[in-house]
Formats: structure tokens, sequence, C-alpha cells
């Protein structure tokens, strides 16, 4: 992503908040579909060697901070998932492969996708990204301790509003994938793993 000039990315903030694309020219206004699934990926610093001492450059770890800030802090809080992936090694290759496979992935996905959509009967939302308002609160309120982990990671994170919103929305998805019928701390606390903070100076 910082590979992109600032500018462009920050133009598509607007269209992953309301799912359409308006353009407007002199005499024309129009305005496309545009709800997509954004799937990104960047280094942690320009050579990507962070972390690893004997790779590293010398200007670690002022130039991460530099490199990673080209991604401004409301492009981040638009995305709902931030994975750090370690690299993977020549002796990572010889290792056994998961327990769990793609197809048993994809079984678990879709019975959360059927979840979602008996809940699209009550709703007009066909997916839990697409809640708001009162089927927001009716669907994705957290139980009471999950409730009280949110409210004190909103004040140390200094989530917006809008990255509370994505949490409950995140944390209604893990918990359709653990095919429970409440948002509890557990489900809270992993989708709170996934937000990131944009790096400060």
């Amino acid at each position: 992503m910082p590979e992109f000039q600032r500018a462009v990315l920050d133009s598509l903030r607007q269209p992953l908040e309301t799912g359409r694309v308006d353009v407007a020219r002199a005499n024309a206004h129009v305005s496309f579909p545009a709800r997509v699934q954004l799937v990104a990926a960047m280094n942690p610093c320009r050579c990507g060697h962070l972390g690893d001492p004997a790779l590293a450059c010398s200007r670690a770890p002022k130039c991460a901070a530099d490199y990673q800030s080209k991604v401004s802090g409301p492009m981040l809080d638009r995305i709902d998932l931030h994975i750090e992936v370690d690299p993977v090694s020549a002796a990572d290759l010889a290792l056994p492969p998961p327990a769990e496979g793609s197809a048993e992935v994809a079984a678990r996905v879709a019975a959360a996708r059927a979840i979602q959509t008996a809940r699209s009967e009550q709703s007009r939302a066909r997916t839990n990204a697409e809640l708001e308002g009162e089927a927001l609160e009716r669907f994705a309120t957290p139980d009471g301790d999950a409730r009280a982990l949110l409210m004190q990671a909103a004040e140390k994170l200094r989530l917006s509003a809008r990255g509370y919103t994505r949490i409950l929305r995140v944390g209604r998805t893990i918990a359709d994938l653990a095919k429970s019928e409440e948002v509890r701390r557990i489900h809270i606390a992993e989708a709170l793993s996934y937000r990131r903070q944009p790096p400060r100076a």
C-alpha cells in the first residue's frame, strides 16, 4: 500500500465507507456501486527487513515509521482486519501441513454466512459488514464482560466511532464462526487484536 501516493489511497476512503463511487464532472454527477472487499499488503519498512538485526537498514526503526505513515490513520481505520505475517524461512517449508485444511475453513465460513443470511430476514443487512443502527444494536451488542472490555479498549486505544462500530461487526462475525448467539468477551478480544494503530512520531 505505501507504494501508492497517499492522495490516491485516501480517495478510497469514501467508497469503502459508503459502498459507492461518485464521479463528478462539470456537466454530470454519476454514482456507481462499489461494495468491495479490499485486500492489501505492505512491508514493515521500505527494505522489508525490520526486526532482523542482520538485514535491517541503519535507519530502523525511524524508516519503518516513515514508511508506514504513508497510509493515513483514517484509511487504516476503514480496514477491519490487520494481520502481521512473519517471514517464511526455508525450515518452515519442511513443517507438516496445518491440522485444519482449506476445506474445513471453507465449511466454517459457509456456516457463518448461512447464519448471517438467516439473520438478514430480520434486517436489511446481507452480512455483518452491513449492520448499522438498530440492527447493529440488536444483533451485535456484546454481553456485560465483553462491553466492559470494549469500553476499556476504546479509551486506551482512543477508538473513533467508526473503529468502535467496526469492532462490533467483526466481533459479531467471530461469534458466528464460533456458532455463538451472544457476542462474548473472547470474541471482542479477538476483534480488538485485529485493530492497527497508525504510527506516531
